[in-house]
C-alpha cells in the first residue's frame, strides 16, 4: 500500500511519499491509522487532502496554515496550484499549475 505523512493532528493534508493514482494511501505520522483514497493522481512530495476543504478555508500542514482553497478541494484530491493559493508567495495564483511558470511575466 502507497503511504502518506501527516504530522499534526490538525493538517488536512498529507504529503505523499510516493506517486499515487486512483488507489488507497495509509497516512503515517499519527497513532491511528488513516486510510485516503486518491482521486486522480498525485506525485511523490506533493498534497492530497485528508478531508474535504471548502472554498476559502485555510489549507493546513504542519499544523500552521499554509494556503487558502481557491475552490471546494474533496478529499483524497491532489492540492497544489490548480486549488489552493499560498499564504507565503503572493503570485502562486499567477503559476501554471503544470510547469509552475508564472503565467503574468511575459517571457521572450
Amino acid at each position: 500500500m502507497k503511504r502518506g505523512l501527516q504530522l499534526r493532528p490538525e493538517d488536512n493534508v498529507a504529503t505523499l511519499l510516493e506517486d499515487a493514482a486512483e488507489e488507497t494511501v495509509e497516512i503515517l505520522g499519527l497513532p491511528e491509522r488513516h486510510l485516503v483514497s486518491v482521486r486522480g493522481a498525485a506525485a511523490l512530495g506533493h498534497k492530497i487532502a485528508l478531508r474535504p476543504i471548502p472554498q476559502g478555508a485555510a489549507v493546513t500542514k504542519y499544523g500552521a496554515p499554509i494556503g487558502v482553497a481557491t475552490r471546494d478541494i474533496a478529499d483524497g484530491e491532489w492540492v497544489h496550484l490548480h486549488n489552493c493559493r499560498s499564504l507565503v508567495d503572493e503570485r502562486t495564483g499567477s503559476f501554471d499549475p503544470a510547469s509552475g511558470a508564472a503565467t503574468d511575466t511575459r517571457y521572450e
